[in-house]
């Protein structure tokens, strides 16, 4: 099982914007201390070239990312301050998505540490997203004739706003979205299939629609590769998802996910997406859940 992991992913920010990215140097460590990964498991990517990049978003955004030219307007979009070292991150991040899909297709499944930025448009970022790494993944899978149907599997608890515009007119592309109907981003674009939840849903109620949903879209559109965004903010304990989802439940949400698509040997990179509860060590448990339930399922 390979894991995308660069110590950039924890790239330090300006106050206010560090905890969240504490989570990226204690999810490695942790599975690495508990022995459900070694170091043989964990690869570091290289910067994604800008024609892999351009298959997705537009040739002025990334040369305003790279050159720094992003607005003051753009920048309070995206949440974070540009600086090339941010930019770098984005690339790097990208390229670990992409090296993932080669992985899983050997291993049938690879996860990377960071990702999961499915608020970037092809023209602008957005919540905290710069490039959209499961949609440039996903192009460059079709591109390169290595995939011909594609679902992306966002369990986030905001809506893949980014992805699902990206992907609006792509038959080939199925964006499935189980996220708050109350939560960021309040604008929601069109996924092939959105699953808007209320306040409040607990684990029995929330794994029953994604067992139920799953098996529906699986069975119609027999995609040949799958991307999952696993994550955390639906737990009960996160300050912005509201949400009543136990750890446990979070577990379960994974282990549906990986058995589904195993058991039809469709291979699955994973990207951790979000995760804000107040105490850091609900955000590593959860994330790292993931990790172990793919080394249990796919060995």
């Amino acid at each position: 099982m390979k894991i995308a992991y660069d110590p950039i992913y924890a790239h330090p920010l300006p106050e206010g914007h560090r905890f969240p990215m504490i989570k990226y140097e204690l999810i490695p460590g942790q599975l690495m201390h508990e022995g459900t990964i070694s170091a043989e498991d964990i690869f570091r990517p290289t910067a994604c070239a800008d024609e892999v990049i351009l298959l997705t978003h537009h040739t002025e955004y990334l040369l305003k990312l790279k050159e720094q030219r992003l607005s003051e307007k753009e920048q309070r979009h995206i949440g974070f301050p540009q600086s090339p070292q941010l930019t770098n991150r984005e690339l790097i991040i990208t390229q670990g998505t992409i090296d993932c899909c080669h992985y899983a297709m050997k291993d049938g499944v690879a996860l990377n540490v960071a990702g999961g930025t499915h608020h970037a448009f092809p023209d602008r970022g957005e919540g905290f997203c710069l490039l959209n790494d499961m949609a440039v993944a996903a192009n460059y899978l079709l591109h390169q004739e290595l995939a011909a149907r594609v679902l992306i599997v966002d369990l986030d608890v905001h809506q893949g706003n980014g992805t699902a515009k990206i992907f609006e007119n792509r038959k080939e592309v199925f964006t499935f979205s189980m996220h708050g109907a109350h939560n960021y981003p309040f604008h929601k674009e069109r996924s092939t299939l959105d699953v808007p939840l209320p306040d409040g849903i607990g684990d029995t109620e929330y794994l029953d629609l994604l067992t139920t949903h799953l098996d529906r879209i699986i069975s119609m559109f027999n995609p040949d590769f799958a991307f999952y965004l696993s994550g955390v903010d639906i737990l009960a304990t996160d300050k912005f998802g509201k949400l009543k989802v136990s750890m446990d439940g979070c577990r379960k949400r994974d282990e549906i996910v990986f058995r589904k698509l195993s058991g039809l040997n469709i291979p699955c990179t994973v990207a951790m997406g979000g995760g804000y509860s107040p105490d850091i060590r609900n955000i590593v448990e959860a994330h790292c859940n993931t990790y172990r339930v793919a080394r249990y399922i796919y060995g």
